[in-house]
């Protein structure tokens, strides 16, 4: 008659643990390609390739852009960049499986993007260092290596979010991306107030022209996909979703748009100056203002903000 409670208990104990271990398997079968990913990466780039061609050693850029070689600000930021540039691929690579395996499997959700992240980072932490601080000439002093490594991580903490919800709610996803997207034109636009003295004092009203239309094309991409969601009656984003789609569209999609096709088949590495401005005071402006566009972008749908169905990127934590 004693033995039946403490059977009970290590039977559920048991479970617990087999479930425990089970959910860990899972997201070390999504964290160990993308590590391998990540780490290759920066082998490649830093290691392996010729740096004239990733990093655009002593390139000219023209009058504006003077300094060229391996430690002025351009390039430095070269270096940093590449992490955002991987963590697009993650992004693009596991959204696109979460997608899959939610459509040929019922109910699928993949593991919780924060535990994939922990499983990753690790690794992540000592490669990148190890690699960039050792291989190749130069070698990269260690302020510089741990800046590479935060981007790194930084960009594939974002770039594992929107798979939870490519899996179970695709139409939500596309509708998010959206409004990321058209909302990533003003946060990848407003920078360019840093130049603009320069364009107007040398008459390149191109580029002008150019950040305009880009800041009026995100208000018609947000128009077109409130109409959608009116239209096919889908709830409005949380704040965070939107503000997560933003970073992932700006800072992640962009950068790996510019990298595969944007570099006339060089694949170099893109510079800070076309997502970021030096100028801290302009930078402090453009998130505000793009994070205020996506408080109005969470206030068009109030009126459905208890759906159960509203979007958020994340999933289970």
């Amino acid at each position: 008659m004693t033995d039946a409670p403490c059977t009970g208990r290590d039977v559920t104990g048991a479970g617990e643990r087999a479930r425990d271990w089970g959910a860990w398997a899972h997201a070390l079968a999504y964290a160990v390609p993308i590590t391998a990913l990540i780490v290759g990466l920066v082998w490649y780039w830093f290691a392996v390739a010729n740096r004239y061609a990733v990093f655009l050693y002593y390139h000219d850029m023209g009058p504006r852009v003077p300094d060229t070689t391996p430690f002025s600000p351009t390039t430095r930021s070269r270096y940093w960049m590449s992490g955002l540039v991987v963590g697009g691929m993650v992004m693009v690579g596991h959204t696109a499986l979460t997608w899959v395996l939610g459509r040929l499997v019922r109910g699928y959700r993949p593991p919780p993007w924060r535990r994939v992240w922990g499983l990753c980072a690790a690794p992540v932490a000592v490669a990148i260092p190890a690699i960039t601080m050792t291989a190749n000439s130069p070698t990269l002093p260690l302020w510089l290596a741990a800046l590479v490594t935060l981007a790194t991580l930084g960009g594939l903490a974002l770039a594992l979010q929107p798979g939870d919800l490519a899996a179970r709610d695709p139409l939500a996803l596309g509708l998010l991306a959206g409004e990321g997207a058209a909302l990533a034109l003003w946060l990848t636009a407003l920078p360019g107030l840093e130049y603009l003295p320069y364009w107007l004092a040398a008459g390149r009203m191109l580029w002008v022209r150019w950040r305009a239309l880009e800041l009026a094309a995100g208000l018609v991409g947000l128009a077109v996909v409130a109409g959608a969601r009116a239209l096919l009656r889908r709830p409005g984003p949380g704040l965070r979703a939107v503000v997560v789609a933003v970073a992932c569209c700006g800072y992640l999609a962009l950068p790996l748009v510019h990298h595969v096709v944007g570099t006339d088949g060089q694949f170099y590495i893109t510079d800070m100056d076309n997502f970021f401005s030096r100028d801290p005071a302009v930078q402090a402006f453009t998130w505000a203002v793009t994070g205020g566009l996506a408080w109005a972008v969470t206030r068009m749908g109030r009126g459905m903000d208890r759906d159960p169905r509203r979007a958020s990127l994340g999933g289970r934590t």
